[in-house]
C-alpha cells in the first residue's frame, strides 16, 4: 500500500534490521504485523534531524512533549489487538501517524483520534501522501471514544489510562477487544479485554510506561503530559 515515497535502499536496510532483530528475534510471530512493519517508512514520521535514528528500537521525540513508541512496542500491540483485514479499529491518540500506518497497512479501517490540532494534520498529510484511504482523522478527546462511528471490531489505546471507561467498550461490537496500557503514571499494564455486553474477560500482556491519554475520561490535568 505504502508508495515509494522514501524507500531508499538505506533506509530499507535499516527497516529489514529492524524488523528481524527487533521484532522477530523478541518474539514477533504475526506475520501481517511483520510484513507491515516491513513496509512502512518510519523515518518520514520523525522530525528529519532524527531520520538516523528512526529504525533504533527506542521511542524518539515528536514535538509538544509526545514520542513515536519504539518499534518493538507498536509491534507488541499490533500484534496484541489481533487485528487482520477489513476490520474496523479505533485508535486513541494519533500522534505522529505511525502506529495508524501500521494498522492500516495491514488492511484495517482505521479510525483515529488526536487531541493535539497540529499533530492530527500533520499525520493526516503524511498519511496521504503515503496514499493510505482507509483511515478517517477526528480532532478531539481520544478518552471518550467516536460513538457515532461504533461499533468497532477493535480499539487501540497509544496513551496511558487510569482505568478502561466503560463508554469506550460499549463501542465495541460482541466480542471485540481492547488492547492499551492502564494503571498509575509511573508504570502501567499493557492489558487486553474481549468485551461482551454481559461480561468482559481480562488479560494482562506486561509492564509497560508510555505517557498519559489526556481527556474526560482519562488523565485530567495536562501539565502531567499529552497524549501521543
Amino acid at each position: 500500500m505504502v508508495r515509494q515515497q522514501g524507500r531508499n535502499e538505506g533506509f530499507a536496510r535499516r527497516r529489514a534490521r529492524m524488523v528481524e532483530h527487533d521484532l522477530r528475534r523478541r518474539g514477533i510471530r504475526d506475520a501481517s504485523v511483520l510484513d507491515a512493519m516491513s513496509r512502512v517508512p518510519r523515518h518520514l514520521f520523525v522530525p528529519g534531524s532524527l531520520a538516523r535514528a528512526a529504525y533504533r528500537d527506542c521511542p524518539l521525540p515528536i514535538g509538544a512533549g509526545q514520542t513515536i513508541s519504539q518499534p518493538y512496542i507498536v509491534a507488541l500491540m499490533s500484534e496484541a489487538v489481533r487485528t487482520h483485514s477489513s476490520e474496523r479499529i479505533l485508535e486513541l491518540g494519533t500522534g505522529s501517524g505511525y502506529q495508524t500506518a501500521v494498522l492500516a497497512e495491514i488492511g484495517s479501517e482505521v479510525w483515529t483520534i488526536e487531541r493535539i490540532p497540529e499533530h492530527s494534520e500533520s499525520a493526516r498529510r503524511r498519511l496521504d501522501e503515503l496514499g493510505y484511504t482507509n483511515i478517517r482523522f477526528l480532532i478531539g478527546d481520544g478518552t471518550l471514544g467516536w460513538p457515532d462511528e461504533a461499533p468497532f471490531d477493535r480499539i487501540l489505546a497509544t496513551g496511558g489510562l487510569p482505568s478502561v471507561p466503560e463508554r469506550l467498550l460499549s463501542q465495541l461490537r460482541a466480542g471485540g477487544l481492547f488492547v492499551g496500557p492502564v494503571g498509575p503514571l509511573n508504570a502501567q499494564q499493557l492489558i487486553r479485554i474481549e468485551y461482551h455486553p454481559d461480561g468482559t474477560r481480562t488479560e494482562t500482556l506486561g509492564g509497560c510506561r508510555f505517557v498519559p491519554l489526556i481527556g474526560a475520561a482519562g488523565w485530567r490535568d495536562p501539565s502531567i503530559g499529552v497524549s501521543r
